[in-house]
């Protein structure tokens, strides 16, 4: 059966707005990285390779951000598929009070990050903040601190606050991922005396593995584009101890003024996430799994 050309308009609308949001600025991004645009002026130079050596080798800002990004990374991706995963067998079985307890834990992502960002800055307040004084009502009040005022913590406390954002969703992707499981799979491992642990590490997270490679993938994504949580819970600080790859792109475009310095910083980001979302595809991709 012949297909008519007709069809190929039904893409035009998406392939356009595709192009406008994602295309246009992404080649934008890779011109203004070879120059010195300071993003207002219509005059610019061409330095060729001169911003990406800049940031390589002569800013060790860039590299505290890379470092505090990898910090970021590590913490919520193992945390967070750790705890969504946990939750979701928690929840696996469709009664009314897991389809409740889905709902709770999925209703921090529909906050805004700002929102989220308020609360938990109220959470971390050293004089006024719910977590010191339980610490202290605990007896434990030598642990309370000025969770984001230290430099040597803040980056993890706000590792938690991501973590706290973004299970709920995590957690809905493994609950569908738990449910395409075949019980005869469990039968099976039963019938053969496998214990709790064999069953999960054999059965479990093997048949798992689509659905956890989705988690790992978007969770990473998510961690180095916490732009607006980070900006608005320490702006970077203390002492650019928080500072992210995504916040240093806006303090050195928009305060600095530095464009196509900041281009080419974006490049090297998305090289960054393209190279690590490629290695955890390659380690957890489904098709490893044995059946």
């Amino acid at each position: 059966m012949k297909t008519s050309k007709t069809i190929y308009l039904f893409f035009l609308p998406g392939l356009i707005l595709y192009s406008i949001f994602f295309l246009y600025p992404t080649a934008s991004a890779l011109f203004y990285s070879f120059t010195d645009w300071d993003g207002f002026s219509e005059a610019f130079q061409f330095v060729g390779f001169h911003n990406f050596e800049r940031a390589l080798t002569g800013d060790s800002i860039f590299w505290k951000t890379v470092g505090n990004n990898l910090k970021f990374m590590l913490v919520v991706v193992i945390l967070q598929t750790v705890v969504a995963l946990a939750f979701a067998m928690i929840v696996l079985k469709n009664t009314k009070t897991t389809v409740f307890l889905r709902a709770l834990y999925f209703f921090p992502t529909i906050l805004s990050s700002v929102s989220v960002a308020f609360i938990w800055s109220f959470i971390y307040d050293p004089s006024l903040g719910i977590l010191n004084q339980l610490l202290e009502l605990a007896g434990l009040d030598f642990l309370a601190q000025n969770w984001l005022g230290n430099a040597n913590i803040a980056i993890y406390s706000l590792a938690i606050t991501q973590i706290w954002f973004h299970a709920g969703q995590m957690l809905i992707v493994f609950v569908a991922g738990l449910q395409a499981i075949p019980q005869e799979m469990y039968e099976v491992a039963k019938i053969e005396g496998a214990s709790k642990w064999q069953t999960f590490r054999s059965v479990t997270w093997p048949l798992l593995a689509p659905s956890a490679t989705i988690v790992v993938a978007y969770t990473t994504i998510q961690s180095f584009k916490a732009f607006d949580l980070v900006f608005a819970m320490t702006g970077g600080g203390p002492n650019n101890s928080t500072e992210i790859i995504a916040t240093y792109i806006y303090e050195v475009a928009f305060r600095s003024y530095q464009f196509g310095y900041a281009s080419s910083i974006s490049v090297i980001f998305m090289i960054i996430i393209a190279f690590i979302t490629f290695l955890q595809f390659k380690a957890l991709r489904s098709d490893r799994v044995s059946y």
